[in-house]
């Protein structure tokens, strides 16, 4: 019995891997830069293809990143503005300021986890702030 498992098992591998392979070279999403410390704010012109655009050089983390986009995102919010969201990138992950927070993904339209947390304003990290 133990050996039909193990045999089921390196057929379903053998049958799944080339699809897998398949799949993902059908992948066309863009992909983000991953230059080391470089902060990229990911933009989609109409009528123009997306690209990156880079916002900082030198930053030391995701979370200074992703404060630099939020950063510049008020900037133009205080100008006229009205885009309440935005994609950037930081050292090959995508980064999504959102209503809620701040959300980082490997892919564009992949899964996202959560980096940050609005409270009050101002972006912390998820559990900074005490429940009450």
């Amino acid at each position: 019995m133990r050996w039909q498992s193990i045999g089921m098992t390196r057929l379903a591998l053998t049958l799944l891997l080339p699809a897998l392979a398949v799949l993902a070279s059908c992948d066309t999403s863009p992909k983000p830069p991953g230059d080391i410390g470089v902060c990229y704010h990911y933009v989609t012109p109409k009528g123009q293809a997306p690209h990156f655009n880079v916002l900082a050089r030198n930053v030391p983390s995701l979370e200074a990143c992703a404060a630099d986009l939020e950063a510049m995102r008020l900037h133009f919010v205080m100008l006229g503005g009205t885009q309440q969201e935005l994609t950037g990138a930081y050292q090959s992950k995508f980064i999504f300021l959102q209503r809620e927070g701040v959300m980082v993904g490997d892919t564009l339209n992949g899964i996202r986890y959560t980096a940050l947390v609005r409270s009050g304003g101002q972006l912390v990290l998820p559990g900074a702030v005490p429940q009450q």
